[in-house]
């Protein structure tokens, strides 16, 4: 982490989150109280390969040694393709950078299983010989190694960014599962957590039934009618009402649990996909009004900020609180994630904690990341 208002360096931060659809790349320059996204894009995964993750994370007893082995390196592959692409595009030397922070792709995340794990693929040596920049990655799994959730992790860079002494603010990040980070005026420490679906039961819905990854800005959506009776049972799930700290992943909210509540009930596809917004829109109302009831500002990031439809239900659910988008903050909430990790890996270097126990439940505040270095400035011994 620069150490002051006046030395800034340039990191690059990527990430894929539950949608499988690319990599988003970041090339971040920090100081010890700025954040600049400098140049930004998200690189598509080839079709195959989003395929074959989609298939490896939902049927994993059917992904061998083998297949995850090559999926490890084909993720690899395209994370360093896309750093080479985003430096370039931006006219950067390699050598200007001063490291590169990789979530990698999330596979499988079992936080609370007999034996607690989180895998995210994307092998890091790989991007550090093919780019010669120092890689930090593997952020997760110190945190889970101490007993906490290992998610979610970008609330400790909000909270660094986006806390105000006066305000009391939340950050909304719509991924592909919802979390919020609460941001109490004046407080030096935060807490947030996973507060259920986000977009990914709406894509999978939309792949399902219509063949497209997505239902662009909630036209779909909005075409529908809420199923009250579907939303009050899907709003019933024990996960909802479990206190935090909390995470969750598609292991758990999946077609097959979507099933289980629509029990054989003859409902209009169009008016399931507006449930299921609604889902999203009252599962995060309701966190936030239990958990922050004095908010005054909702900021809103991640890919959910560009369904319109979304936007705007959660917009008239949380007044009195304002919801207002990352950017007029200074970070376009497209990649306020790839921008945490860009900032973890600035943290790892300077030996400095990244997780947030009240966040995740860990025994105990860890320095989180590994580090594989870039080419040597000078041959070594």
């Amino acid at each position: 982490m620069p150490q002051s208002a006046s030395d800034q360096r340039l990191y690059v931060g990527l990430m894929s989150g539950t949608s499988m659809d690319g990599v988003d790349a970041a090339l971040v320059a920090l100081t010890a109280k700025s954040c600049s996204v400098v140049a930004a894009y998200t690189t598509p995964y080839e079709k195959s390969l989003r395929e074959a993750l989609h298939q490896a994370s939902r049927n994993p007893a059917q992904c061998g040694l083998d297949e995850f082995g090559r999926l490890d390196r084909q993720v690899a592959d395209a994370f360093t393709a896309a750093t080479v692409e985003l430096l370039a595009d931006a006219g950067i030397a390699k050598s200007a950078v001063t490291a590169i922070g990789s979530h990698g792709q999330t596979i499988r995340h079992r936080p609370r299983s007999e034996f607690p794990f989180t895998i995210q693929i994307g092998d890091p040596n790989v991007i550090a010989a093919g780019t010669g920049i120092t890689t930090v990655a593997d952020f997760r799994r110190r945190d889970i190694a101490l007993g906490g959730e290992g998610a979610p992790l970008a609330p400790a860079f909000h909270h660094w960014l986006f806390a105000h002494a006066d305000l009391h603010r939340v950050v909304l990040n719509l991924g592909g599962f919802a979390n919020i980070t609460v941001l109490q005026a004046g407080q030096s420490s935060t807490f947030g957590f996973d507060t259920g679906p986000g977009n990914t039961l709406m894509d999978a819905w939309c792949m399902q039934q219509l063949g497209e990854s997505f239902d662009a800005e909630g036209h779909w959506a909005a075409s529908g009618k809420i199923n009250k009776p579907l939303l009050r049972r899907m709003l019933d799930d024990a996960y909802f009402a479990a206190a935090p700290p909390k995470s969750t992943g598609f292991e758990y909210f999946n077609l097959a649990w979507l099933a289980k509540h629509i029990d054989g009930s003859n409902i209009d596809a169009a008016d399931v996909q507006a449930t299921l917004c609604e889902l999203t829109v009252q599962s995060v109302a309701a966190a936030i009004s239990r958990h922050a009831p004095e908010t005054n500002e909702v900021w809103l990031c991640g890919g959910g900020a560009r369904n319109s439809y979304l936007v705007s239900r959660m917009r008239e659910t949380l007044v009195p609180a304002s919801l207002k988008s990352t950017s007029e903050l200074g970070v376009a909430p497209d990649w306020i994630e790839a921008a945490a990790f860009a900032w973890l890996a600035a943290c790892r270097l300077a030996n400095q904690t990244g997780n947030l126990p009240d966040v995740t439940g860990a025994r105990e505040a860890a320095i989180l990341g590994g580090i594989y270095a870039g080419r040597p400035a000078a041959p070594g011994p």
